[in-house]
């Protein structure tokens, strides 16, 4: 068995060159991001907008939550096993990026290009999702993100922080088997399917600084913002401190579905064959 605590630091990078623009990655992310945001738009849209046909459908509010949660979290999981997902890694989320960077999978520059393709590409996909859904977008606040009712910013940020920090470690602890790594998608899907059903009422169940900023801008309402943009951040920070002190494994990636064939600017040991001979992304 790889020891990876002993190997880790000869892991891969795609350059030696430390301040290289890795533009198609960034790209990628910002695309992915922006698919994404679209279909949370749409789906936040369509099933509570006043007058939704699926309110007749499904009365059940727990059950069109569901339906949302399995959507939304559902098409962050294409986009993660897409060519946009396979190149850039599909993390789709600052906080994601944020806790790979704490790890010490992401260079600096690629944290602030990673976060400004997910910022760019949430607001270009909220923004179409507000012009093709109109008035129904604008009456669910464009998909915002607030605490619930009595529930106060503090709670919805422990909440939130909590959340974040469950995605990442299993996101670490599967990226951290060959024999696990691929489950990645499926296992991210089904978590976050069953945090915005059982959450959403409560936080919104954001986990995810740029799918809520978007919003709160399009909508211009900035209140309990700063839960949305601190909290995940530092669940992800705690979940990336267990790897750092040695209590998890290191993830073999940094990616949320590897494939081979392409190439990966992030730190990884698992073997690329694009890195050697040239592939996708080159």
């Amino acid at each position: 068995m790889l020891d990876t605590r002993r190997h880790f630091h000869r892991g891969n990078w795609h350059s030696d060159h430390e301040g290289e623009l890795h533009l198609s990655e960034w790209a990628a992310e910002a695309a992915g991001t922006a698919v994404l945001m679209l279909v949370i738009v749409s789906v936040v849209s369509f099933d509570f907008s006043p007058g939704s046909p699926l309110e007749h459908l499904l009365p059940s509010i727990g059950a069109r939550l569901l339906l949302a949660g399995l959507l939304i979290a559902g098409s962050g999981s294409l986009v993660a096993i897409s060519p946009l997902g396979r190149l850039s890694g599909g993390h789709l989320n600052p906080a994601v990026t944020f806790g790979f960077w704490v790890t010490g999978h992401v260079r600096r520059h690629d944290l602030l290009g990673y976060i400004a393709g997910q910022v760019l590409g949430a607001f270009a996909g909220a923004s179409l999702g507000a012009l093709l859904w109109g008035s129904r977008a604008s009456a669910v606040h464009f998909a915002a993100t607030h605490p619930g009712h009595g529930f106060h910013d503090s709670d919805a940020a422990a909440v939130e922080a909590l959340m974040t920090g469950v995605l990442l470690l299993v996101i670490f602890v599967l990226n951290a088997s060959n024999r696990t790594m691929r489950l990645t998608p499926v296992a991210t899907w089904l978590l976050v399917a069953t945090m915005v059903w059982q959450a959403a009422p409560y936080t919104g169940t954001s986990l995810n600084p740029a799918r809520s900023l978007a919003p709160a801008v399009l909508d211009r309402d900035p209140a309990s913002l700063w839960v949305y943009l601190v909290a995940p951040l530092v669940g992800a920070a705690a979940a990336a401190a267990l790897v750092q002190g040695g209590a998890l494994r290191r993830p073999l990636t940094a990616k949320m579905f590897h494939d081979s064939s392409y190439r990966s600017v992030m730190q990884t040991i698992v073997p690329t064959t694009a890195d050697r001979s040239g592939g996708p992304g080159q």
